[in-house]
């Protein structure tokens, strides 16, 4: 058999060869960019392995080809320590379009040449932007609305554009900091809020996990009118079959997977682009060393199941300690799992599951401890879902070993 290149990536925000499906949420990121003013921002969520770093990044071009600026980058837990750093954030990737506008020009006497002199063009970098940030007078807010103010206007005379995307993945690491009167996070919104009320078109499109919409709307409620928020979902039926199909199709793979193998990849990784990806990438490495072993190919779906309860989930579910453990297990019993689940949904299971059940105030507290160890989250309408995706079946196959 030929040498063959296995053509899918799993891997955190790795672009798949195909992208699947998501044209119902790239229309929908194409609406807003006519916007004159911007009323609607964007915010994409989903459990992880949804793929939204890759459908953010394949917003880019899209935004680009409309004329739109794009800046942007992961917000780490850092940026969240104090209002200046989040200052600092918006200035570094601002800096980045604006390092070759000129926002002044100095005539500077040339030493030697008494009638002549030299021209000095001072242009937006980063330390320029600082300055201003610096220089500006007020409170880090005030500070960093003027920044972002002189430097649209010094843009916008340079070149027609309708507007610049600050676009920030991981935003569900944002947070303010009461206990130490920082508040980063509000800062964010307050600014893009009161920038965009005087006309500025400065669009945030941020992505994170579910935890991220209800944790802006505590910061400022008003965050329910200044963003559409999308939920990515897991691919239907026939994206997931492009997913798995069309990567080997444009490769030219000298194999081919049966229609009963696709159901099963399909089946195993329930539509999540990830695990599309690491299935995928299992089965054809499997396929091309039975294959030059004389060997009939079949997809080995127990031991990959096995190889991604250890890559992807064993980590997770590390951090629970037993008494949380038997609580997930109750939960993965639920029909509606995979889902959403209420507390007493879970008193109820654990009373038929358990010798000891757990009372609604003990399930209450667990859950919050759940949450906060990323494993769970509470959505807006008061229910709890799994934070990962396949958590439940992974639960089930640790309580059959």
């Amino acid at each position: 058999m030929p040498e063959f290149s296995n053509p899918f990536r799993p891997g955190a925000g790795h672009t798949p060869p195909y992208l699947a499906g998501r044209q119902a949420e790239r229309q929908e990121f194409l609406r807003l960019l006519p916007q004159t003013t911007i009323l609607e921002n964007l915010i994409l969520t989903g459990l992880r392995g949804v793929g939204k770093t890759v459908l953010l990044d394949s917003f880019k071009p899209l935004a680009v080809n409309q004329g739109w600026i794009w800046v942007g980058t992961d917000l780490s837990e850092s940026t969240s320590v104090s209002e200046e750093n989040m200052a600092i954030r918006l200035c570094t990737d601002l800096s980045v379009i604006t390092s070759s506008v000129i926002m002044e020009t100095l005539e500077v006497p040339n030493v030697g040449f008494a009638t002549d002199s030299e021209r000095i063009h001072r242009t937006l970098n980063y330390p320029a932007l600082m300055d201003l940030y610096r220089g500006l007078p007020g409170l880090p807010l005030d500070k960093i609305k003027g920044v972002l103010e002189i430097a649209w206007r010094a843009l916008s005379k340079r070149q027609t554009v309708p507007g610049i995307i600050f676009a920030y993945d991981e935003a569900q690491n944002l947070a303010d900091q009461s206990g130490k009167e920082e508040y980063p996070l509000s800062l964010l919104l307050d600014t893009f809020q009161s920038l965009q009320r005087k006309g500025l078109p400065l669009m945030l499109v941020l992505t994170g996990l579910p935890t991220l919409f209800p944790k802006l709307v505590e910061a400022r409620t008003f965050s329910e009118r200044m963003f559409r928020v999308v939920f990515l979902q897991s691919l239907s039926r026939r994206e997931s079959e492009q997913a798995i199909r069309r990567p080997v199709e444009d490769a030219d793979c000298p194999l081919e997977l049966s229609d009963r193998s696709v159901e099963t990849i399909i089946g195993a990784s329930g539509g999540y682009p990830y695990f599309i990806q690491f299935i995928c990438r299992e089965v054809y490495d499997a396929f091309i060393q039975r294959i030059d072993l004389g060997e009939r190919a079949v997809v080995p779906i127990e031991e990959i199941e096995q190889k991604l309860d250890t890559d992807f989930f064993a980590g997770r579910w590390a951090r629970a300690t037993d008494r949380q453990r038997e609580l997930l297990f109750v939960i993965s019993r639920l029909e509606s799992c995979d889902d959403e689940f209420t507390v007493q949904e879970v008193v109820e299971e654990s009373k038929r599951s358990l010798d000891k059940a757990f009372s609604s105030s003990h399930v209450n507290q667990m859950l919050v401890a759940l949450a906060s160890q990323g494993l769970v989250f509470k959505n807006r309408h008061g229910k709890y879902s799994f934070a990962v995706p396949l958590l439940g079946r992974f639960i089930s196959r640790q309580a059959r070993g």
